[in-house]
């Protein structure tokens, strides 16, 4: 057992385990020989914790084995309420001014309690150096005001010296956005903590209805814009005006036992979307929401050009991912590439895909997607389990253009991506429907290698056809197996598929095979 992080009320906890998500059986956790709470999954979590303390954290299994771990909260400089400056928590009295009047008083090391109650609030601007801890019980609420939500300018303009100065983002392009409800930009060492909820309120208002002719970008539950060292712990994250949690351009950001939820037919409400980050942990999280879970970014073609910074050093083990378009998807928006990134120990549950990569023409030369790594995966109804899709033609004004959808083989530019080495390993996928595996890269510019290894897929018996990817002119597919088309080298290792029609594996325009132990029936 290892502590993932420990702060001055709270710490979290991972079990050493193979286990995607899930502990091997239910456990007691015991804090100082004392019960306090039982668990089934891998990551838990301690509350009410007093600063400067040390601990033993013991879990017991029902066969009576153990693991314990040490450890000592940290320090902090005070603690105050926030009700001290005048909230109200009744969830209909506006609490925008004394909550970040109370932010704005704290010292540099101090935590802001929110105590039981639901304070509704315009967006808060965050500072370095702080804790907020929610509550049990505690909810901070969205106004459902828009006209009262102030527009941030994607791009400022130092009076001074006439240089740029990037304040806001939203799907690739530097635009104007509507602040977010949790807005950090240019800070350091902020932390959100506890048990309680931030709720975007998205249902409420009109953030769901014609967003397209809104005169911003809608806002995110929570926005950090080149912001360093962030943790959010514990948290439950709820029914963003778009995606819940955007960190842009930032560094070393965790996310750890948190929930993020969201309704199965709100419009791109993605749990997590973090944007050209380098150093991003998501451990131990639960996703359900209306778009991807998790999608991984690094801008469109302009801004990945302009800035030149990729995606680099992501994390995410041990968690649950259910509904939603992707479980951990790649892209679209990943001109600027994506690099070393680990997917371990995690579970899909009716996903539409499982792990998406997507891209496509016009993406860029700097758009170099290599070393991602999936390993160790449960899925279960998820429709289609593996999708790398290089037609992809969503969110474009020129989606639909034969430059989009050719199939010839066009000359490489500037404007052509390219996608390296990609790893898909110790996979269990039940009750999928309607492709195995589908992997389509570019004609002229094909992937260079794709290993799938120790992987186990079965089809629902009354599977429905459907489309594994979004493409122009895509045709619907039932219980395909292993589709690849332009890659370079496939490795295809202990593969089995069970209840496949028509051929278990099709390659096309693929220049070596390796295949061993692929079975299928």
């Amino acid at each position: 057992m290892k502590v993932l992080y420990c702060g001055s009320s709270s710490a979290c906890f991972e079990l050493d385990n193979d286990r995607p998500y899930y502990a091997p059986g239910v456990y007691t956790v015991l804090l100082d020989g004392k019960e306090v709470k039982k668990g089934e999954a891998n990551v838990f979590s301690l509350y009410g914790l007093t600063p400067e303390t040390a601990h033993t954290t013991t879990v017991r299994f029902d066969d009576g084995t153990e693991e314990k771990a040490s450890f000592t909260t940290a320090g902090e400089t005070c603690c105050v309420s926030v009700k001290d400056f005048g909230a109200v928590g009744d969830g209909v009295h506006e609490d925008t001014g004394a909550i970040q009047a109370a932010i704005n008083f704290l010292p540099e090391g101090g935590r802001l309690l929110f105590p039981e109650g639901t304070y509704l609030t315009l967006p808060l601007s965050m500072k370095s150096h702080i804790t907020l801890e929610i509550s049990k019980g505690a909810t901070i609420l969205g106004s459902t005001d828009r006209a009262r939500y102030p527009i941030i300018k994607g791009v400022g303009t130092d009076p001074v010296t006439g240089k740029e100065l990037p304040q806001a983002a939203f799907e690739g392009i530097e635009m104007d956005c509507y602040q977010s409800l949790i807005h950090g930009s240019y800070a350091e060492d902020i932390t959100i903590v506890g048990e309680g909820t931030i709720d975007g309120n998205g249902q409420n208002g009109d953030w769901w209805g014609d967003f397209k002719n809104f005169p911003a970008a809608r806002p995110r539950v929570v926005f950090l814009n080149r912001c360093r060292h962030v943790t959010l712990h514990g948290v439950t994250i709820a029914n963003g005006p778009a995606w819940h949690i955007h960190p842009l351009f930032s560094k070393d950001v965790s996310l750890l036992d948190c929930f993020v939820t969201a309704p199965k037919d709100s419009p791109n409400t993605d749990a997590i979307d973090p944007e050209s980050c380098d150093g991003m942990d998501i451990i131990g999280c639960r996703f359900s929401v209306g778009d991807d879970c998790i999608a991984i970014k690094s801008g469109k073609i302009d801004m990945g050009r302009k800035y030149l910074q990729p995606a680099d050093h992501h994390t995410i083990r041990n968690c649950l991912m259910q509904f939603g378009h992707g479980a951990v998807t790649l892209g679209s928006e990943l001109a600027a590439g994506i690099r070393n990134l680990s997917v371990s120990q995690c579970y899909f549950r009716a996903t539409d895909r499982g792990l998406r990569i997507k891209s496509r023409r016009g993406r860029g030369k700097d758009s170099v997607i290599t070393d991602v790594s999936f390993d160790n995966i449960r899925m279960d109804k998820v429709l289609t389990p593996i999708v790398i899709n290089l037609w992809y033609n969503c969110c474009d004004p020129d989606r639909y253009t034969e430059y989009v959808w050719s199939r010839e083989k066009l000359p490489i530019d500037d404007r052509t991506p390219h996608m390296g080495r990609f790893f898909f390993r110790n996979m269990v996928c039940t009750d999928a429907e309607v492709a195995a595996c589908y992997i389509d890269g570019l004609t002229e510019s094909p992937i260079d290698e794709v290993t799938l290894e120790n992987i186990d897929v079965s089809f629902a018996a009354d599977a429905k056809p459907g489309v594994p990817a979004m493409q122009n002119f895509a045709e619907k597919r039932c219980k395909l197996g292993l589709y690849l088309d332009n890659v370079r080298r496939i490795i295809v290792k202990d593969v089995h598929v069970s209840g496949a029609e028509g051929e278990g594996l099709i390659a096309d325009h693929c220049e070596h095979i390796e295949k061993k132990g692929f079975k299928v029936d």
